[in-house]
């Protein structure tokens, strides 16, 4: 419901890739800016950007790799998976080749297994990692 001459506060739209680096795992970034930790390459859509073009661009500024999207893998919308702000989340499964290289919010890069992932995942990646290992979506 709108109250009259006040504009409705909505979420943010951002994406987040689950990037496969030629069956070696997939990539994370460590983050250079406030949440600290490890997390999927991602971020916000620009306006009059596709969430398609967002997810490739958010890609290559953050581990500087060419990423082709595979598919949409799922939305995360919880208000409480980000503490800054509500965004919502559309995350991309998407295949690299290549050296990735930290770039612009990512302060390091890594490739993980479901084995190794690192323990300090912020945001709600840890739950959506769990999706994508067991099968979900």
């Amino acid at each position: 419901m709108t109250v009259k001459g006040r504009r409705p506060r909505n979420p943010f739209p951002t994406v987040d890739l689950i990037i496969e680096l030629e069956g070696r795992g997939i990539v994370l970034i460590q983050r250079k800016n406030p949440p600290y930790g490890w997390a999927l390459p991602g971020g916000f859509v620009d306006y009059g950007e596709s969430l398609e073009a967002a997810a490739v661009r958010e890609a290559k500024e953050e581990t500087s790799l060419d990423v082709t999207l595979i598919r949409q893998f799922h939305t995360y919308s919880d208000p409480a998976r980000d503490i800054r702000q509500h965004n919502i989340s559309t995350v991309f499964l998407a295949k690299a080749g290549g050296v990735p290289r930290a770039a612009d919010d990512a302060e390091e890069v890594g490739i993980f297994t479901k084995e190794t992932l690192p323990a300090e995942l912020v945001f709600d990646h840890g739950r959506i990692l769990e999706d994508y290992f067991a099968g979900r979506y």
